[in-house]
């Protein structure tokens, strides 16, 4: 039976087998020789929580090569985990299937595992090892933590650059990374290439895995995940850029169904990303028809913060007023547009905003110092448009103002303590102020942003930056002309940021400076720059 034709049932039940660890004896295949390194693409960990994390690889003969299918049969790999990378201390081990349905990827799930506590681990099959990734787990929700030490990242498009941001990344001791979204590019090619993907435009299931496999070629990202865990969303190019829910986007062909596009851009997604197999709980062969896979979700990192992931692009209704009635987005001007101020529209979703709500309601008792969004955009207004009336984006929240009203009017009306909003997606770096009331600079400023530049894709320049930051003056900062990734330090007094760019992404020995530096004391809802 295909993956296409399998129930859901069923395909839950094989991210099921394949996320647990089991001690059955090897496999034939572990006495293999195998002509080609199995775990080329590397080795990735990520959901973690206070006793659990996930660890993640793909069986693949050769990233770039044609046939990416590792074999026709269930394959058992065989896991390790240590408190030293000689893994000569306490070490537990095992084995874990991976799956020909599932792209014989593995999600091992570890359960019962000391809190706050960092881990070496590794995979093997046959005489072949993976590299050693190194992981942790956060410290209990109640107990005191002093510091997380984060990077927020997003935008790797192939064609614009090679991945080099990485390398500096590892070298900034984080506990964490953030991506928010476009881990891949579904283009073909691009102007004024760096480098051209293989495989044209990406639609199918098969596309897909070798758009992913041929981004985790590049070392330097694949030594990142080696790092730290990661948490990650998506955005929209891991299926086809600006497309809203079962809408399509604006790119690749518009003659494919694109409610089987986007549910094998999501299995792809899922193959890839160290993610639990409850994500799954109601998705692949039903996502076709509109279910759902649920990646957003909320993790404490001890009393110190609650981290949020958000999905603002799986439940989002359509951009409204696209010039021509094109699919993907536009630049509206609001007073055009009867359908701007919708009160029933929505970008999270019914369900997702009520879960974000409720969060909300709870972390008043929980009393974590800060309250950290990893979202997908940017959420401040930007009006585009010098002088009077307004020329917003419809992709972003600025094209879903009333969604973006019940988010702030939740946050007050829960009293959610040093919100600090992430965000991508625009190839910019902006920082300013989350408003009550995003037109009014004088309504209460309820939070703080930062917006990051992407790790390759470009933004195009903007010679009119000045002018626009002067039209939006609840931001206090923004650049286009740079790549790269924000370093954050939370402790129970501040937030420092760091924004770190590199100097030439075309450059595979690109350097690194600090673009900007920001704090923001507990207890202000005020960015200021250092």
């Amino acid at each position: 039976m295909s993956v296409q034709t399998a129930s859901r049932r069923q395909l839950l039940h094989w991210a099921l087998a394949a996320a647990a660890p089991w001690t059955q004896s090897s496999s034939a295949w572990s006495q293999n020789s195998l002509k080609h390194n199995p775990f080329s693409l590397g080795v990735a960990s990520g959901s973690p929580n206070h006793n659990s994390v996930v660890l993640w690889t793909r069986l693949m003969p050769d990233p770039l090569a044609g046939n990416i299918h590792f074999a026709q049969d269930p394959v058992s790999v065989h896991w390790e985990i240590s408190d030293d990378e000689n893994f000569k201390k306490n070490v537990r081990t095992g084995q874990v299937l991976a799956l020909p349905e599932l792209a014989h990827s593995v999600h091992l799930e570890l359960q019962n595992l000391p809190s706050d506590h960092w881990f070496f681990y590794r995979f093997r099959l046959g005489d072949a090892h993976s590299s050693v990734g190194r992981t942790r787990t956060f410290p209990h929700p109640e107990a005191q933590s002093n510091k997380l030490r984060l990077a927020y990242a997003s935008c790797q498009r192939w064609e614009h650059g090679y991945f080099s941001a990485y390398r500096h990344m590892r070298q900034e001791n984080l506990d964490l990374v953030l991506f928010l979204g476009d881990y891949i590019y579904e283009y073909p090619n691009a102007v004024k290439a760096v480098r051209v993907p293989t495989g044209g435009w990406v639609v199918t299931l098969e596309d897909y895995r070798r758009r992913y496999a041929l981004n985790k070629s590049e070392m330097d990202l694949q030594a990142m995940h080696a790092h730290c865990p990661w948490l990650v969303t998506w955005d929209d190019h891991e299926v086809s850029n600006d497309y809203a829910g079962l809408v399509r986007g604006q790119s690749g062909n518009i003659s494919v169904d694109f409610s089987a596009q986007r549910a094998a851009a999501y299995q792809a997604y899922y193959e890839h990303m160290p993610l639990r197999a409850s994500v799954l709980t109601r998705s692949l062969a039903g996502m076709s028809t509109g279910a759902e896979m649920r990646i957003y979700g909320q993790v404490p990192f001890g009393r110190l913060a609650n981290i949020y992931m958000l999905d603002d692009r799986q439940y989002r209704d359509r951009q409204v007023c696209n010039r021509g009635g094109t699919y993907g987005s536009s630049w509206v001007n609001p007073e055009n547009c009867a359908a701007w101020t919708d009160p029933q529209r929505t970008l999270l979703g019914a369900a997702q905003e009520q879960w974000l709500d409720q969060a909300f309601a709870q972390a008043k008792s929980s009393a974590r110092t800060w309250n950290v969004l990893g979202q997908q955009t940017i959420f401040g207004r930007r009006d585009f448009k010098q002088g009077q009336g307004q020329l917003l984006w419809n992709d972003g929240w600025d094209g879903y103002t009333a969604a973006r009203s019940r988010m702030t009017q939740s946050m007050q009306d829960h009293a959610l303590a040093n919100p600090v909003l992430f965000g991508g997606d625009v190839h910019e770096n902006w920082v300013g102020h989350v408003h009550a009331n995003p037109d009014r600079i004088d309504s209460p400023a309820v939070g703080v942003e930062f917006c990051g530049a992407g790790i390759t894709a470009r933004s195009g320049g903007d010679k009119k930056l000045a002018a626009r930051l002067a039209e939006n003056p609840h931001f206090i900062f923004a650049d286009s002309d740079h790549n790269g990734y924000g370093v954050v330090e939370f402790t129970p007094q501040q937030v420092k940021t760091q924004l770190r760019v590199v100097d030439d992404v075309r450059r595979k020995d690109t350097k690194i400076e600090t673009l900007a530096s920001f704090v923001v004391e507990a207890g202000e809802s005020k960015v200021r720059r250092i």
